[in-house]
């Protein structure tokens, strides 16, 4: 999880991939610094206000600028 769980926060999960390591992996590639797992689709874990505090949260791990595409938030039941 990228923050503890506080106050008034609930727990997202986020689902997001690189499109940069898709696109190298489709073509037998690899990413210079990312692993070729990035090709699929990982869940990543984050306590939040909303949907979009946790989608700003996960963008600033992990920016679009690098390639990362957020496909989907959903809450998670405690």
């Amino acid at each position: 999880m990228l923050h503890l769980p506080s106050e008034g926060h609930q727990i997202f999960e986020v689902f997001l991939y690189n499109r940069k390591v898709r696109s190298l992996v489709k073509e037998n590639q690899s990413h210079d610094f990312f692993d070729d797992q990035w090709a699929d689709v990982q869940i990543q874990d984050v306590t939040a206000r909303d949907e979009v505090h946790a989608r700003q949260l996960i963008e600033e791990r992990f920016p679009p600028g690098d390639g990362f595409v957020i496909e989907g938030v959903t809450r998670t039941e405690v």
